[in-house]
């Protein structure tokens, strides 16, 4: 690449030749339609059985869902969407103190999803924050800009919060005890990327992100209002995600998918970009702590469900993950018990 991040300020005119997809690859964009009913669960509905019920819907049959009345505060999402864009825009040097190429490192900028693996890039770059514990990562955070520390520290707060009132009403929706996710998982750790997709010369040849589920327990993301991007695979179709205001959307990750036995699915989405504006997303991650057995529970097993993954723990996925090419066949393939 002439540059290491796109975010440059300066536009591109036509795409570098290490973006373009071949042909067979490429996004198609022509053939992408709304997706309609997407489901939208308003966590400050009186009804939990109903809640609950929605919940299982939408994990079953999307893999994702949007949520409102979440107890963030508006007022935050919109501090956090501000100095995610502010960070962006400052200068090439002084991003580039931050840049690295090793998936392995705790804060880094980069581009792309794995350079050192791709054969054809990715139009993305972002920001990966380590966050949880706050104490042991906010010192190594940007102190650029200079409210990046206080408003992602609080923003992380509350979107934990969002996810474990999230994960009880996955557990419930399971049949499950209401803490039966939380306790599993452990002391969970959370990750963050910001996401900045420039305009693009030639959307239909390259793609943000590529189709991939994601490799940990829940994703919370804070979509660009303005610039829609976010599509999920669908009925053997991809469907576009419109933004909803004042809403999150929930991804159902492969350790959900794994530990609901395969009830739930880990939902197959793709960032595409387009030639008009840049996108920006926020997606923080809820993890499994590192000691922490992904095994399908009993319960779910008793009726002569077999298991359908093997036992393991998040450290031996997450490393076989990121050895991988994003777009290779889904991960928790390799983790399934042999029939």
């Amino acid at each position: 690449m002439a540059n290491k991040i796109l975010s440059t300020g300066i536009p591109y005119k036509t795409l570098p030749e290490s973006y373009i997809r071949p042909e067979n690859e490429r996004p198609n964009l022509s053939q992408v339609s709304d997706c309609e009913n997407v489901p939208v669960i308003d966590l400050g509905a009186k009804d939990r059985t109903q809640t609950i019920h929605q919940v299982f819907n939408a994990c079953k049959n999307y893999g994702f869902f949007q949520v409102i009345n979440h107890g963030v505060s508006k007022e935050l999402a919109e501090k956090m969407q501000k100095v995610a864009r502010e960070f962006f825009d400052m200068s090439v040097e002084e991003k580039m103190k931050l840049y690295s190429d090793d998936p392995t490192k705790t804060l880094r900028l980069s581009t792309s999803f794995n350079v050192n693996k791709e054969e054809v890039h990715n139009w993305r770059d972002y920001l990966r924050l380590h966050c949880w514990p706050l104490e042991q990562y906010v010192p190594e955070w940007p102190s650029n800009p200079p409210s990046f520390k206080e408003i992602v520290s609080k923003y992380i707060k509350e979107v934990r919060e969002l996810g474990f009132r999230v994960q009880e009403l996955i557990s419930e929706s399971l049949g499950l005890e209401k803490d039966y996710i939380k306790n599993v998982l452990g002391d969970q750790g959370q990750h963050m990327a910001l996401n900045y997709y420039p305009e693009c010369p030639e959307p239909e040849m390259t793609y943000g992100l590529p189709g991939h589920t994601d490799p940990n327990a829940l994703t919370i993301l804070l979509q660009d209002l303005q610039v829609s991007g976010l599509q999920i695979f669908k009925d053997g179709k991809w469907l576009a995600v419109k933004p909803q205001p004042d809403a999150f959307v929930i991804n159902i990750g492969d350790q959900l998918q794994a530990l609901s036995n395969g009830i739930y699915k880990s939902v197959w989405h793709r960032a595409v970009v387009n030639t008009d504006k840049p996108r920006l997303s926020v997606a923080s991650f809820l993890c499994p702590a590192n000691d922490a057995l992904i095994s399908a529970p009993t319960p779910l097993t008793a009726n002569g469900s077999p298991a359908v993954y093997r036992d393991y723990t998040y450290p031996e996925y997450y490393k076989t993950f990121w050895s991988r090419n994003l777009d290779q066949e889904h991960c928790l393939e390799l983790f399934k018990n042999q029939t």
